[in-house]
């Protein structure tokens, strides 16, 4: 399927790569998780091209988006998203995975007109970043190049072919240093990742796509959220259910546009 990339200059002076699927429709806005790109919905593009636009770009440090010294603090990541919407117009919908739901939370009330949020990071509780969004990836990229994108393969070859081959895209740059310094910056181990207040504040409506399996969302993360949110546990499922349970996922999507 034909797709139009381009690329956006953001406040900072930097760019992004933005990718469209589809050219009629409401614009649906994509933010990714940690370890991704804007590869990672290639899927729901093809899948919503007949009836929406659907944009998705390159987060700092991920796919052909440089980390440089810039901050990726979540305001300054938000800007970002701000500075995508405004390139596309209005956007109906914002949908973030993980990392992404946390951006999206932050940036995605001033653009859209509704959320998405898949298993999104709502808090991350102090001392844990490393434990659970780190140290993960470091076997993965100890290799450079072909070696790491092979490595990649062989790590997603029970994947959607257009899934593997996003996961290559987003982390045949990543670095380590990159992962690290998004914990650093938001403060993650001093308790400074609390986005409790923001979900209690929602005014546009929200729909929350939990992991039934692993889910990076504590039970209390979610006992002040806003009348506008709405919560479906996606069972036997764990934290990509953007990926394993992709039909579920398209409809969420679909309904909230």
């Amino acid at each position: 399927m034909a797709t139009e990339t381009r690329r956006v200059a953001l406040e900072t002076g930097a760019t992004t790569m933005v990718e469209c699927w589809g050219d009629a429709g409401p614009a649906i806005l994509c933010v990714h998780g940690i370890g991704s790109s804007r590869r990672d919905f290639a899927r729901l593009g093809e899948a919503l091209a007949d009836t929406h636009r659907v944009f998705a770009y390159d987060q700092r440090g991920h796919g052909e988006s440089a980390a440089a010294e810039v901050s990726l603090a979540l305001d300054a990541l938000a800007a970002d998203l701000r500075a995508v919407a405004d390139s596309i117009g209005t956007v109906a919908v914002v949908v973030g995975h993980s990392w992404g739901g946390a951006v999206a939370l932050v940036g995605g009330p001033k653009v859209a007109r509704a959320l998405v949020l898949i298993d999104p990071m709502i808090r991350v509780a102090p001392g844990t970043f490393d434990r659970d969004y780190v140290d993960d990836f470091g076997e993965l990229l100890a290799a450079e190049g072909s070696e790491r994108d092979e490595a990649v393969r062989a790590a997603f070859a029970s994947a959607d072919p257009l899934d593997r081959e996003g996961k290559v895209h987003a982390m045949h740059g990543l670095r380590l240093e990159t992962i690290r310094r998004l914990g650093r910056d938001n403060r993650a181990d001093e308790g400074g990742w609390d986005l409790r207040d923001r979900l209690a504040r929602l005014k546009i409506p929200t729909t929350i796509l939990l992991a039934g399996e692993e889910s990076v969302v504590a039970p209390d993360d979610l006992l002040e959220a806003a009348a506008t949110v709405h919560v479906q546990t996606v069972a036997n499922h764990g934290h990509t259910l953007h990926r394993t349970a992709f039909d579920q996922f398209v409809e969420a999507v679909r309904a909230a546009a």
